[in-house]
């Protein structure tokens, strides 16, 4: 079998603070295939956005950065001068979560779609101006010409994430990062552009990482689901797979705390207890164990490793949910009332 187009192996990140030293990743490991999209889910503070800004060579000089990161065959972590030059933004882009963060605000639109291709592509001004209309016109920017002359502020913020694609597939990278490009967007501007991405990824052939914190997005539009928490992946498998037989009390608790539409009115949420552990004190057993309501001794005292339960399916669990040793674990804790993490089932707070 070919290698497959992305490659991260055991990856760990850690960022010194006064307190101690941040894990912000623990062990991270993913593939991902040419032409794929790999979705990665979880928390606010998961880990997700520095796994992707780590392939991207963005972190700061000041975090620690151990593990194995190849890109066709190229590694990322000693990328050559010259190659590094026509790499990032060019074989591998990334579209931001807040777009005005990534447009200059003194800059017209055109002169910063156009910047990419003249210096990566040595295009002349002419062809560039009319590659960026073209992309403006892809991207279902109407008049674009009329926006190539505008500023970042005079635009909407569904427009501004339009740009920041364009600027995005100016160079046709191989593999397009999405970093939660839908945050901050109502619904229906979300949708036109999760489908706009869709679109231009069948066009183009390209492979693609979707940040999101969002299931519903991650099921509609990935082949592949990571779901992530405190830095580690927890389970990973097919969207069919996930969305079908989840293992993971983690995504079984994520897909508990989304409101359905089929609910009655004023139905009450399921949301998870406590919050994530603490990064630069991490405990010594599974980093879930604290807000699971499977959790025995055994979860408290050993970190479970990511191992292979079915054709493309892993999970880092003891008790993994649907089996027996799962069923029999919450039915225990439930029947006691508490976890042996400490975790109070009868007083499990709901919200409306």
């Amino acid at each position: 079998m070919s290698e497959p187009q992305l490659k991260v192996e055991d990856l760990r990140v850690a960022f010194a603070t006064p307190r101690g030293s941040v894990q912000a990743i623990d062990g991270l490991s993913l593939e991902l295939e040419e032409g794929e999209t790999l979705a990665i889910v979880g928390e606010s503070g998961s880990g997700k956005s520095v796994t992707v800004r780590t392939i991207m060579n963005l972190l700061p000089s000041t975090a620690t950065i151990e593990g194995n990161i190849t890109f066709d065959g190229l590694d990322l972590r000693n990328v050559p001068k010259e190659r590094a030059k026509h790499l990032w933004g060019v074989d591998v882009a990334m579209i931001f979560q807040d777009p005005m963060t990534s447009l200059n605000p003194v800059k017209r639109i055109g002169a910063q779609i156009t910047e990419s291709m003249l210096y990566h592509l040595k295009y002349s001004k002419a062809q560039a101006k009319a590659r960026a209309i073209e992309l403006l016109t892809q991207v279902g920017i109407p008049s674009p010409e009329q926006r190539m002359r505008q500023y970042p502020h005079e635009l909407s913020g569904g427009m501004r994430q339009r740009v920041v694609i364009a600027m995005a597939l100016a160079c046709e990278p191989k593999l397009l990062i999405a970093d939660e490009p839908t945050t901050a967007l109502d619904v229906t501007v979300q949708k036109h552009i999760l489908d706009l991405l869709g679109e231009l990824q069948e066009e183009r052939g390209m492979s693609m990482i979707l940040i999101t914190h969002d299931l519903g997005v991650a099921g509609g539009r990935a082949d592949q689901i990571a779901v992530m928490y405190a830095g580690r992946i927890m389970e990973e498998a097919p969207a069919s797979t996930i969305f079908s037989s989840m293992r993971h009390p983690y995504t079984e608790a994520l897909f508990e705390s989304i409101p359905s539409v089929s609910d009655p009115s004023h139905t009450r949420l399921t949301p998870i207890p406590g919050r994530p552990p603490d990064l630069i004190e991490l405990p010594h057993g599974c980093r879930y164990a604290a807000r699971c309501r499977y959790a025995q001794v055994t979860c408290t005292e050993a970190l479970p490793e990511l191992e292979s339960i079915g054709t493309e399916h892993w999970v880092a669990c003891h008790l993994p949910v649907g089996t027996s040793a799962g069923i029999d674990a919450r039915a225990q804790n439930e029947a006691a009332g508490v976890t042996a993490a400490g975790l109070d089932l009868h007083s499990t707070m709901e919200i409306l």
